[in-house]
């Protein structure tokens, strides 16, 4: 059996936002919801994985005082 591709994480936020306004529109029955739900709270697992993964990854460039390039970890305010 063929393995399921894997969305991307545009793909994954996009349908999240589809899942999120079916929820919203009042007409799902209470199954749909709650398989709604279930496939929301996976793709939201996977979005903060890849955004995770994404944060540990990202280095910043910069250059010394001597003109040499070198890299810093990248630091971000707020946590």
């Amino acid at each position: 059996m063929p393995k399921k591709k894997e969305p991307t994480f545009e793909d994954a936020l996009e349908r999240l936002e589809e899942i999120t306004a079916h929820m919203e529109n009042g007409e799902a029955s209470l199954a749909e919801l709650m398989k709604s739900y279930s496939e929301g709270i996976e793709l939201s697992k996977f979005c903060m994985a890849a955004l995770d993964r994404a944060e540990k990854t990202m280095d910043l460039l910069v250059k010394d005082e001597n003109g040499k390039i070198v890299e810093e970890k990248l630091e971000i305010k707020g946590e």
